[in-house]
């Protein structure tokens, strides 16, 4: 599924980059789609939440995002981080004591508060105590209401002033001369959308489990919560450790038995089976097949050509190159979003490194271009006939896991 979402910069007086203000949008079009403004707010903090992508949309700067009253109700602006957001109040909210209350509360939360196309009403006094910045519309503000906004201000200059709408050079100056902060509008940039992937609950749980498997020393109190937080995964796990190719008698009741009986390293292939499986869905199985031929490929070959304790860098990096056909994605968006070494990602986005080239070989095969074979397996140092059969092997390991998962 993809993410849409138009970003417009907001600057400081010396014309950097202070924020950018997320706008929903449900395509590449760069309009705003027929929905209401709750339903607006719901899609973009349901993007940015299973999307691991507001650092990336933001580019580590703050963003500024609208709520609608019903959204601030529901408490939306606490499931993202306080340093990280404005909770932009759309001008459709009342000023009651709802409100009122939830500002304050925001506010002791260490949330920073803004009014957007703010027009002047004597009750807004009461929240002022709470505000940090009024965004003044200057497509709809005559010189008279800034004269009273200015002056009723006064008496509160923590509130920084940000002009919005700002079309012309004119309105530029003006907006500077009577002590505006932060400046928004077509006289600087327009929206620009951005399509980006978003992660599903189950996806998440997978990427958090795959962080702490690959650990240096995995905490199996957090695997095990992680995976009863997530029901679906509970009922893969427990069908996969008791499937007939671990040859067990013994009935597995819970997920912590599930954990240990399976073991570190074959957990953490169970792990990424999971993965590979929540990341293609919609797609042919073929794709998940030959993403753990890969995974088994580059794990095996990195273990026959230098053993060592790095076979999980391989199986993760074949694992993985294929992601970005599961999701379509972009492959460098994608790693970015990932916990994983420099060495995978520059493996997988760059290729470069031994896993590359041990990727490349799969690759290879996959192709049947056996001209192209022996060559590289003086590369990576791998008799070619050996590489066949790891291949093979690696064939059969995959349409055996894949029963497991899906008997």
């Amino acid at each position: 599924m993809n993410f849409y979402v138009a970003r417009q910069a907001i600057l400081n007086k010396n014309k950097e980059l202070h924020a950018y203000e997320l706008l929903f949008r449900d395509s590449l079009e760069n309009i705003f789609p027929d929905i209401n403004g709750n339903e607006a707010t719901a899609k973009i903090i349901d993007g940015l939440e299973f999307n691991l992508g507001l650092q990336s949309l933001t580019e580590g700067s703050v963003a500024f995002i609208n709520f609608t009253l019903d959204s601030l109700i529901q408490g939306y602006p606490l499931l993202l981080p306080c340093e990280q957001i404005v909770v932009e109040i759309l001008e459709t909210a009342k000023p009651e004591k709802r409100l009122l209350a939830i500002c304050i509360d925001l506010k002791e939360k260490g949330y920073t508060i803004a009014l957007d196309d703010y027009e002047h009403n004597p009750i807004w006094l009461h929240f002022f105590p709470y505000i940090d910045i009024i965004k003044l519309d200057y497509s709809i503000t005559s010189e008279a209401q800034f004269t009273k906004i200015l002056a009723t201000l006064a008496p509160f200059p923590h509130i920084k002033l940000l002009a919005e709408k700002v079309e012309t050079y004119k309105d530029y100056h003006h907006a500077l001369d009577i002590g505006c902060e932060y400046f928004q509008g077509y006289f600087f940039s327009k929206p620009n959308v951005i399509k980006t992937v978003a992660f599903n609950p189950s996806q998440l749980s997978v990427i958090h489990l795959m962080a702490e498997v690959n650990k240096a020393e995995p905490e199996i109190t957090a695997i095990i919560s992680i995976f009863e937080g997530d029901v679906h995964l509970s009922f893969k796990l427990l069908r996969y450790s008791q499937s007939p190719i671990f040859k067990r008698a013994v009935v597995i009741e819970t997920i912590k038995q599930a954990v240990v009986v399976l073991g570190m390293q074959e957990l953490k292939r169970c792990v990424s089976l999971l993965f590979s499986a929540q990341f293609s869905q919609n797609k042919p199985q073929e794709l998940t097949v030959m993403a753990l031929v890969r995974a088994r490929f580059c794990e095996l070959v990195d273990q026959n050509v230098t053993p060592s304790d790095s076979e999980s860098s391989g199986f993760l990096t074949g694992l993985l190159s294929l992601l970005d056909a599961m999701v379509d994605g972009d492959i460098k968006e994608l790693m970015d979003k990932l916990p994983l070494s420099l060495e995978m990602k520059q493996a997988i986005v760059n290729r470069v490194g031994k896993f590359a080239d041990i990727l490349k070989l799969c690759e290879l095969f996959e192709n049947a271009e056996w001209d192209k074979i022996d060559p590289h397996c003086q590369i990576v140092c791998v008799d070619s006939t050996q590489a066949a059969a790891l291949f093979q092997q690696s064939m059969n390991w995959s349409s055996a896991r894949i029963k497991a998962l899906h008997p």
